[in-house]
């Protein structure tokens, strides 16, 4: 299913099947709580399964990479460059102790550039059997590689917290990325399950009070007792 596909679900279990054009809820509060939802229902899921399906994963395809100045300050350059991505990396979800991208690596998706902190880099220089491969390290939502030489592309794959950013941060050739209107929502389809329970027990319980306007005339209907609503009625 795709993201809106769910988001009208939800909207016609709380309406059962009857909303219109005047609708009081809206589509993108819907899909803000699912994807909310998604985010925590996975971490939990990985805290205590420690596992991670594929069919929770992104790609974010051909990630390009320039040369910079390693200093974060711009007016208090250092003496050397390191290689950071063009785009910032879409915000993962947040697992334990750690970012949940799942692969850093080249562009065949199977060589690994491990991702370490980047308080570790000073000491890198120092290692005796890694100091001359390449690393991969979080600063500011960029991705930096250490030891960047000869690659100007990596790819990138993890659980992201907006599935929606994937679709406007990768640009593929062969049309293999996310595509937000026509893909499936990243989720498998025993979650979504326990999405639809937490938003529909929760967020959408306190709205579904809200009358929708069947009528078409930009008012909320008349409550079962015929009378508008003590403040349509000032209004007219």
């Amino acid at each position: 299913m795709t993201l809106d596909e769910i988001a009208y679900n939800l909207l016609n279990l709380m309406r059962g099947g009857k909303s219109n054009q005047d609708e009081t809820i809206s589509l993108s509060q819907i899909k803000f709580n699912v994807k909310h939802y998604r985010a925590m229902f996975l971490r939990r899921d990985f805290t205590k399964n420690g596992y991670i399906s594929n069919h929770s994963e992104q790609d974010l395809g051909c990630v390009e990479l320039k040369k910079v100045n390693a200093s974060q300050c711009c007016n208090l350059p250092v003496t050397y460059d390191v290689f950071r991505t063009v785009e910032k990396i879409p915000k993962a979800v947040r697992f334990n102790f750690e970012d949940a991208l799942t692969y850093v690596g080249d562009v065949t998706g199977t060589k690994r550039i491990p991702l370490i902190s980047s308080q570790t880099i000073q000491f890198l220089p120092y290692d005796t059997y890694t100091k001359g491969k390449y690393k991969a390290y979080m600063i500011k939502d960029y991705l930096y590689i250490y030891n960047a030489d000869g690659i100007d592309t990596i790819n990138v794959r993890g659980i992201f917290e907006d599935p929606e950013e994937v679709s406007k941060f990768a640009k593929c050739e062969k049309g293999e990325c996310y595509d937000a209107a026509n893909d499936p929502f990243p989720i498998s389809m025993d979650m979504l399950n326990l999405i639809n329970k937490g938003i529909t027990s929760g967020e959408l319980t306190l709205l579904s009070g809200t009358f929708s306007d069947t009528l078409n005339d930009r008012m909320q209907d008349p409550t079962p007792g015929g009378a508008r609503p003590r403040q349509q009625q000032q209004e007219q």
